[in-house]
């Protein structure tokens, strides 16, 4: 549903938004503004900023920013519309009526929403029953206590072809509306009576955004198939584009929690009962792009939870194909891989399930590595015409990415990469070789094992993939980085002078150039910062590890001007050196790397991609070092 923008306007003037804000955020007034700590992310001094005139927030911390809709949006789980009737109502506007064919259709939703909620209602009622011994015996068996079992609304079909029709009957629903919401099921001899979709399974209610019961999830007590069973598409309900335990996780995103993504009912409960309040699963389908889309409004970097066996190499394969179309700035997927034969439900019934499970997702590999495996592992890159093969296929699967700048960055990173890698192949005499039957021998098993084929695609990010070792020259470049970002970080003050050639500067390693970002943007947003302010927003930032690398004694001991009792006046000399250096490098590397393409394919084109880069580097080296002027 849309609105007139006249409405939105007079709504936003009419609503006083420090008066919102201030019922979920202390706010101080200081001059024109207010201040008070960010709800949206936990910290001990004040980044969060009101503007009432010009009718925003920003958080200056975690670069949260809005008008009083957004900031009703994001503390409450609430949709636009929803967000504007919520608002409308406090201040006493009338919210435009829709169409009557939207009012007929809201009106249909409506009643549609009662059945289902009547059914659910049924279910539970019928798990505490006689009937439904059975299923709550599964549950128990399951280690549900009475808590989780409400929580979750669960409950039980009974094994009765009208049960539940004649539950609903009762309460005055009618025939056609059941079939309509999936419940009853109409046989194609119309000279035959509905019938209950679920029978003789336990029920998983399936709900929306906003808490409300659309669908149900039905698993079977014996050896039937299917084994799970979800209600079919309906007005309400379409399984490519809902999440079990979507409202829940939604909330749990507004504390941080890391949304991770799992294969069932019991796996999402499990979680939960273990503390990721944060699980969700698809609804017996791969993940789709409506989905991806979802937990992208909960966080910018959702979790995959896969088995590492072919099933889950196949779902990963799967995902990624469904995101790297939509990819844009900031927003990704990681994967982190269980243990053969285990699942979350499984891993969380061991004495040590939360810890082993954490260790899991600290471990997870980012899209961009796992896209590097399906195309790079187990490959033989021994020939030209192999090499050629390789970087084919990767430009191609990079081709999908469809926002333009993440495209760059894909290019640009396995452009070093397979540089990398046909350098450790002609360091070493020659390519990779395949062992027989297309696999690398390898004495090693990946997973734990005792012997046998190495697996590339499932091995831990930063372990032995072919090639991927960085040469000396990026080793150098980061430690120039941390040196760069530790004095700034120990001497706050040369902002003033390095911040915007900082700003446009890009660190060799991605966590590092992370850290540079957030750093700048703390800066920007305050100058006035001291040293441990910084550190401590950063660790709120969930930086520290990054933090701890770049003030550590082993980076201090190349840099003793970086030290924070040093002089700020030798901290400056010394961060212009590193930095003029750093950027040498840097173009060294691009330097290097396109005289090597051009050598290797001396053609037109290649000379055109060169005279490109040569005029691009030039061109930021003359940028970077008019800021010196």
């Amino acid at each position: 549903m849309s609105f007139p923008q006249s409405f939105l306007d007079d709504l936003r003037a009419r609503v006083g938004l420090a008066d919102i804000v201030g019922t979920s955020v202390k706010l101080i007034k200081r001059g024109r503004e207010y201040s008070g700590l960010c709800p949206f992310h936990s910290e001990k001094s004040p980044s969060f900023t009101v503007n009432e005139q010009k009718g925003f927030y920003h958080c200056f911390g975690c670069g949260a920013h809005g008008d009083v809709i957004s900031f009703v949006m994001n503390t409450r789980g609430l949709t636009f519309v929803e967000a504007v009737e919520v608002l409308a109502n406090q201040v006493g506007m009338d919210v435009p009526k829709p169409s009557r064919e939207a009012q007929e259709r809201e009106k249909k939703a409506k009643t549609l929403y009662e059945v289902m909620e009547a059914a659910c209602v049924f279910y539970e009622r019928v798990l505490h029953m006689p009937e439904g011994r059975e299923g709550l015996e599964y549950f128990r068996r399951r280690g549900l206590d009475d808590k989780t079992i409400a929580e979750f609304r669960l409950g039980f079909a009974p094994d009765n072809r009208g049960a539940l029709k004649a539950a609903l009957k009762r309460e005055e629903f009618d025939e056609p509306l059941m079939i309509e919401a999936g419940l009853l099921i109409e046989p194609e001899d119309q000279g035959r009576q509905t019938y209950d979709r679920f029978r003789g399974r336990v029920m998983f209610p399936i709900l929306d955004r906003r808490g409300r019961v659309v669908a149900f999830g039905g698993r079977v007590m014996g050896d039937t198939k299917p084994k799970y069973l979800n209600s079919p598409d309906t007005p309400l309900f379409h399984k490519g584009q809902l999440l079990y335990g979507l409202p829940q996780a939604r909330e749990a995103s507004q504390q941080d929690a890391p949304i991770i993504v799992t294969e069932g009912y019991m796996d999402v409960i499990a979680l939960h009962r273990a503390g990721f309040r944060g699980a969700v699963a698809p609804l017996g389908t791969a993940v789709t792009e409506e989905q991806i889309g979802e937990l992208w409004k909960m966080t910018n970097e959702p979790i995959l939870c896969l088995d590492g066996d072919a099933a889950g190499k196949r779902a990963a394969v799967r995902a990624a194909e469904r995101a790297l179309p939509i990819l844009r700035p900031g927003k990704s997927l990681l994967f982190s891989i269980l243990p053969e034969g285990e699942d979350p439900d499984s891993l969380m019934a061991g004495a040590t399930g939360f810890a082993s499970f954490r260790k899991i997702l600290d471990s997870a590999v980012p899209l961009a590595e796992l896209v590097w495996r399906m195309e790079v592992g187990g490959r033989a890159t021994d020939t030209p015409e192999r090499r050629a093969a390789l970087e084919a296929d990767i430009q191609k699967r990079i081709s999908a990415i469809g926002d333009d700048a993440v495209r760059s960055q894909y290019q640009s990173m396995f452009r070093d990469r397979i540089w990398q890698l046909f350098k450790g192949d002609r360091a070493k005499g020659g390519g990779s070789r395949p062992a027989p039957g297309g696999g690398y021998q390898n004495k090693k098993f990946s997973r734990g094992g005792k012997g046998g084929k190495k697996d590339y695609f499932w091995e831990p990010a930063g372990k032995a993939v072919p090639g991927m070792s960085r040469p000396p020259m990026q080793k150098r470049r980061v430690v120039q980085d941390c040196i760069l970002l530790v004095t700034l970080i120990n001497h706050p003050h040369l902002h003033e002078d390095v911040g915007e050639r900082l700003g446009i500067y890009t660190c060799a390693d991605s966590d590092l150039d992370n850290l540079r970002r957030a750093v700048l943007k703390l800066l920007d947003g305050d100058p006035g910062l001291d040293s441990e302010t910084i550190k401590a927003h950063l660790e709120r930032d969930g930086l520290s590890e990054t933090v701890l690398r770049v003030v550590g004694a082993d980076i201090l001991a190349h840099a003793a001007f970086a030290r924070p009792e040093t002089p700020l006046e030798r901290a400056r000399a010394g961060w212009e050196q590193v930095f003029s250096m750093a950027v040498s490098s840097l173009e060294d590397e691009e330097a290097k790397y396109a005289v090597r393409q051009l050598a290797a394919d001396i053609s037109e084109e290649e000379w055109e991609r060169f005279s490109h880069r040569r005029d691009d580097l030039a061109r930021r080296r003359e940028k970077v070092f008019k800021l010196d002027d």
